[in-house]
């Protein structure tokens, strides 16, 4: 199930990666979708708020750890393109015992840490408890994310996008299967959701764990179970910044909710249903993105710097007609869509709905922006360039934090709409510009100029 994609037509190899794992992304989309409709229906409009006011945090606390198995895989994918399979193996051994640290500082830090967070945020008092609830069993879950992201961040080094998503594809049939159970049945509310969501993902970790134990890519010989400092040290330096990246980002839109927080139960329901959607039509450029992040890895390793070249043109190109399309989609209809998540029989329903709207009509003007951001950010990553993402990262959360403390107050919604826009725009410039002088340096080093010799 491995896919060498140092040989082929780039754009047919980096679709056909990107198929499955789209395919996986989306349905794991509308399984929350679900999950959202179901507690906004049988709980109400305050608890669907309260849950979708902790996306930051969650993309905080779980982004970071996503982050970091993603940075983990980038010298798997290296080695595997290298064809150094026996230090592939070292590194995965290494990689592993890693996250498992993570994973235990990670849940004990946020669970002890989960209410004063909430409070940070500025979290409304009617909405607070069913956040609280709701994020605190997802903390201490954490540990069956990371098992399941780890494993799945390996296959896809490895070339192998169609795994990982059969296993997805199960998790996310027993997550509405275990909502129904412990929302509708049992009645128990958001929490009811969080379990759904953690017996689910860790099912699908089992599942996923016993078929990589099997793959013989993967049998480990003699010598290669033993944890080395160098080893780790070359993973830490890639996961690390990746991480980082992740924490920065949502820094900075957690600064950002609780600026939407400060303007009421209104405008933060509006915002968690427009974010469902826009979450929705993001898979794609993020899909494309990861994609790149394994083929440049492993054409790197195998020393191909102009097959990289090509496959970022033909997929970018692919990417900007998928976002001009949806663009103009969202803005035609965005309103529509986001009213599928909220209660029709509460008094706020049409004016959660009108905000949401208005959210989504104003941010699908900038989606090539965004695709940019996911674009280039992860082909840098995919070359080892983890540390300078970094940057795109300090530009996203600078831009919100102005938004959030200069301009919240004086425009109120408008603001708030146009900050992750704003910030988007940098973000994706500095991108593009990151990208040509790092290939400048690869492509240097492999003509033998040793003027770069951080890379020789």
């Amino acid at each position: 199930m491995t896919k060498d994609m140092t040989k082929g037509n780039p754009i047919k190899l980096i679709l056909g990666f990107c198929m499955p794992m789209l395919f996986g992304s989306l349905f794991q989309q509308l399984y929350n979708m679900v999950d959202s409709i179901i507690v906004s229906k049988y709980v109400g409009n305050n608890a669907f708020a309260g849950v979708g006011s902790v996306g930051p945090v969650c993309f905080l606390i779980i982004g970071t750890a996503l982050g970091t198995c993603s940075g983990f895989a980038i010298p798997i994918a290296q080695q595997f393109g290298a064809e150094k399979y026996s230090q592939m193996r070292k590194t995965i051994y290494n990689a592993n015992f890693l996250s498992a640290v993570i994973a235990a500082v990670l849940t004990i830090t946020t669970v002890i840490f989960c209410r004063p967070l909430l409070r940070f945020m500025n979290t409304t008092p009617d909405t607070f408890e069913y956040a609280y609830s709701y994020l605190r069993i997802l903390f201490i879950g954490i540990p069956v994310t990371i098992l399941y992201n780890m494993l799945a961040s390996t296959l896809r080094a490895l070339g192998d996008s169609k795994t990982p998503l059969k296993y997805l594809l199960i998790a996310s049939c027993l997550n509405v299967v275990f909502d129904m159970l412990f929302i509708v049945k049992f009645h128990l509310g958001v929490s009811g959701a969080a379990l759904a969501t953690i017996l689910s993902q860790l099912i699908s970790g089992i599942l996923c764990l016993i078929y990589v134990m099997k793959m013989p890519i993967l049998g480990y010989n003699k010598g290669e179970k033993v944890l080395d400092k160098t080893i780790m040290k070359n993973v830490l330096s890639i996961g690390l910044p990746m991480a980082f990246q992740f924490s920065i980002t949502a820094i900075g839109t957690m600064i950002l909710q609780a600026a939407v927080n400060s303007l009421g139960t209104e405008y933060v329901g509006a915002m968690s249903a427009g974010g469902k959607i826009q979450n929705l039509i993001a898979q794609p450029m993020e899909t494309i993105g990861v994609t790149m992040a394994t083929f440049g890895g492993q054409n790197l390793g195998a020393g191909k710097n102009e097959r990289i070249h090509k496959g970022v043109r033909q997929a970018f190109f692919a990417l900007i007609c998928y976002t001009v399309v949806i663009s103009a989609v969202i803005f035609c209809f965005g309103d529509t869509f986001a009213s599928l998540f909220l209660n029709k029989k509460e008094s706020n329903f049409n004016l959660m709905t009108e905000h949401a709207g208005y959210f989504l009509r104003l941010s699908s003007i900038f989606y090539p922006t965004l695709a940019v951001v996911y674009f280039f950010r992860n082909i840098l990553q995919g070359l080892g360039f983890s540390a300078v993402t970094m940057l795109a990262g300090l530009t996203e959360l600078i831009c919100r934090s102005i938004v959030a403390f200069a301009f919240v107050s004086s425009f109120g919604y408008n603001a708030v709409c146009l900050a992750s826009p704003f910030a988007w725009a940098a973000a994706g410039a500095l991108l593009i510009g990151l990208y040509f002088f790092e290939m400048r340096k690869v492509d240097a080093v492999a003509k033998g100029n040793c003027r770069y010799k951080c890379r020789c």
